[in-house]
């Protein structure tokens, strides 16, 4: 991200960005701000855009080479073309002689690090990765939103708040404008505020749901998978969720049992440093042997229910009994 802003400042552009990874608002961000300092809000002439896989490359390439219009600068941008992941020999080539009046930015969900297109943007241009951000960066973050709001909030509740929304940049930027207008003239967020309007995220619900099955509260799982259901959520992304789950409770106490802290087991488990101590909390009602047969059970499932053994929605509900049992 530094890289992008420094030539911005600079004013010396790559022909070729690739901004990719998971955080996908900084993604946007970056774009827009590329975007705007190549091209400028108004030049509709010379920025051309795509979405999606169904991409010509040969068409991309022509307009590549076609020179801009009374400007200094053609700029194409291409939002998740799959290019990085299947192989586009003929953009992969030219990426390594693009026209000194052209500059590419992709934005793209997925990448493959070994493949030919990839390692042709990182040779001539910047591949930038937007992973998910620490709880220390979201913080500062969400504080200096709330303070061009003029808001203010207390550290417990702004704890509360990330533990609903989790570490998706978008969907916490969502439910800061929620929180914004539901406390219109008022100063201060409190609790009640937060829990009155932030919705908690699929994968709020599923640690939820997994909190109940721990506590062998099977009516309160069930309800929970059957609300999950009730909102639309296909019951094979809930199985890959709660499977997910089972997996991070099995790492984090190992993690914690070799004796590492609470950064370091955020950092190797892949979660928000905040969510390590409920999730710690929460494997602590499992024992190791009980989290490797969840484990392997989510596998199983998911077997069962690719070779037809069972239907998707019985193969999870199936599962959340088991362990929900008393």
């Amino acid at each position: 991200m530094k890289s992008i802003d420094a030539d911005i400042k600079a004013g010396s552009f790559q022909p070729v960005y690739l901004l990719y990874g998971e955080e996908s608002y900084l993604k946007r961000q970056y774009g827009q701000k590329l975007r705007q300092a190549l091209a400028g809000v108004d030049d509709t002439m010379n920025v051309s855009f795509y979405e999606g896989k169904n991409i010509n490359p040969g068409e991309i390439v022509d307009l590549a080479e076609t020179l801009p219009f009374f400007a200094e600068r053609r700029l194409i941008m291409l939002e998740n073309s799959g290019v990085f992941k299947s192989s586009s020999e003929e953009l992969a080539d030219y990426m390594k002689h693009v026209a000194e009046t052209t500059c590419f930015v992709f934005v793209e969900e997925e990448v493959d690090k070994r493949g030919k297109m990839y390692k042709a943007v990182k040779n001539v241009g910047r591949a930038v990765e937007f992973s998910r951000q620490t709880e220390e960066v979201l913080t500062r973050w969400i504080l200096a939103r709330l303070g061009r709001e003029k808001k203010k909030i207390t550290r417990q509740v702004l704890q509360l708040f990330l533990e609903k929304t989790g570490s998706d940049m978008e969907y916490i930027d969502k439910e800061l404008e929620k929180l914004f207008c539901y406390t219109l003239g008022r100063e201060v967020i409190s609790a009640e505020d937060v829990e009155a309007v932030c919705v908690a995220q699929t994968t709020g619900k599923i640690f939820e749901m997994v909190d109940k099955i721990a506590g062998k509260q099977q009516k309160q799982a069930l309800e929970l998978y059957y609300d999950l259901l009730a909102l639309k959520e296909p019951p094979m992304r809930i199985l890959f969720l709660i499977a997910r789950q089972f997996q991070i409770l099995l790492q984090v106490k190992d993690l914690k049992r070799q004796g590492y802290d609470n950064k370091q087991i955020a950092a190797k488990a892949k979660i928000p440093e905040f969510a390590v101590r409920k999730n710690f909390t929460q494997a602590g009602r499992f024992t190791f042997a009980q989290l490797r047969e969840a484990v392997e059970d989510c596998v199983q499932a998911e077997e069962d229910v690719k070779t037809g053994s069972l239907n998707d929605r019985m193969a999870v509900e199936l599962l959340v009994v088991k362990y929900s049992r008393g």
